[in-house]
């Protein structure tokens, strides 16, 4: 599978610089925790889920959830797990081709990843890991231990030797808690350094989070703008995604917003970069509150945050097209990186609009660079644009 490869080879070969890269669900755990990309989520009662997997990965989805947890009504799980099983195993059944998205079951309990390993079958092969709600020292080792202990000789074989990987989900009131925050931290950081192996990457549940203070951001506001909110990302990235080899891909939060509200403040996409060529476009990304979303992701991703939680197939455009790398920084990542300028020093960049300074911007240009493999170079004319336009088009 590869970011883009949904559109076609003349329109891809246009926007890109450097096209995306494919990837497998066999390829590099630092691979595959960037290459998540937009995360879309589905309850697992869908009643034609395997027929919506399929669709979603024909428009540019290329990870998804499908929940068994807070997405539904506690009395609706037996038969939500009945359906998941049916459903994975009629796509196993299905053109072995067909290209699916990365995908991950959200349980809720450890006792469920067993339970659900063993009914699936060989349908497991479909399966790239388990989504770890509420994940705390305490509960972490269990969900860990139990995916672990899934894995038969039988289920490896199907698997063809590659592991299942877990995405805990941090989302406690003991984060939002001021008091506790260091030690919960401190205590998930021991847990997911012990099983680094099978942590692909960390989720943050900010509806979740809001919670504990009966809090709720309103469409025209990005998660950077409820300060409680705000402190406990801080503190995630600080404690638990650094660049130094010991942190996680850290994923962005959820935008809870895909229909159109009241607006109470100005809409936060300036018009020069639409002018002329795209006026439409803005026009609808702002009645849609997308304008919220997009300033969102960019705010994610000078935070310290990879990828997005997505619920609704509109956001994952958006997501993709924001996660390209563009000319200007691949370009100054690229001198930033060679292989002279280890020693250190300061250069003007090649767009000759900044300093680039080698040491400290060196973990910068290896992240982008490792980006640029998964989503792709743009051409030195193609904005975020021309990106979203030919996503959206095709979406």
């Amino acid at each position: 599978m590869r970011h883009f490869g949904h559109l076609p080879d003349g329109v891809r070969s246009g926007l890109f610089h450097r096209e995306p890269g494919e990837f497998t669900v066999s390829s590099p755990a630092r691979t595959l925790a960037v290459a998540l990309g937009a995360t879309l989520y589905s309850p697992a009662s869908r009643p034609r889920l395997a027929d919506d997997i399929v669709k979603q990965a024909g428009r540019g989805v290329v990870s998804m959830v499908l929940c068994l947890e807070d997405s539904i009504h506690d009395a609706e799980v037996a038969g939500a797990e009945e359906n998941l099983v049916r459903q994975l195993g009629a796509l196993a059944e299905g053109d072995a081709d067909a290209a699916l998205p990365l995908l991950f079951i959200r349980v809720r309990t450890p006792e469920q990843i067993v339970d659900l390993v063993r009914r699936l079958g060989p349908a497991i092969r479909l399966l790239s890991g388990f989504v770890l709600p509420k994940f705390t020292e305490e509960r972490g080792v269990s969900f860990l231990e139990a995916l672990i202990s899934a894995e038969t000789a039988e289920t490896t074989a199907v698997l063809g030797g590659r592991r299942l990987f877990a995405m805990p989900v941090l989302e406690s009131p003991e984060l939002m808690h001021r008091e506790t925050r260091t030690e919960t931290l401190s205590g998930i950081g021991r847990i997911v350094d012990k099983y680094r192996e099978r942590v692909l990457a960390l989720r943050l549940g900010v509806t979740d989070l809001c919670s504990a203070y009966g809090l709720r951001r309103a469409p025209d506001m990005t998660a950077y703008d409820v300060q409680l909110v705000a402190s406990v990302i801080g503190d995630v990235v600080n404690m638990l995604g650094r660049a130094d080899g010991t942190g996680f891909t850290v994923t962005g939060p959820v935008w809870e917003y895909f229909k159109q509200h009241e607006r109470m403040f100005k809409p936060q996409l300036r018009l020069s970069p639409f002018s002329g060529r795209a006026e439409a476009l803005r026009t609808a990304l702002i009645e849609h509150d997308m304008d919220g979303l997009l300033r969102e992701i960019e705010l994610d991703r000078a935070n310290g945050l990879m990828g997005k939680t997505c619920i609704h197939p509109t956001h994952v455009a958006p997501v993709h097209a924001l996660s390209v790398v563009s000319h200007e920084e691949f370009s100054d990542a690229a001198d930033i990186l060679e292989p002279e300028r280890y020693g250190g020093g300061v250069l003007r960049s090649s767009y000759t609009n900044k300093m680039n300074e080698v040491k400290p911007h060196r973990a910068w240009a290896e992240r982008t660079m490792l980006r640029a493999e998964v989503f792709g170079v743009a051409r030195e004319d193609v904005s975020f644009v021309e990106l979203l336009s030919a996503g959206l088009r095709t979406g």
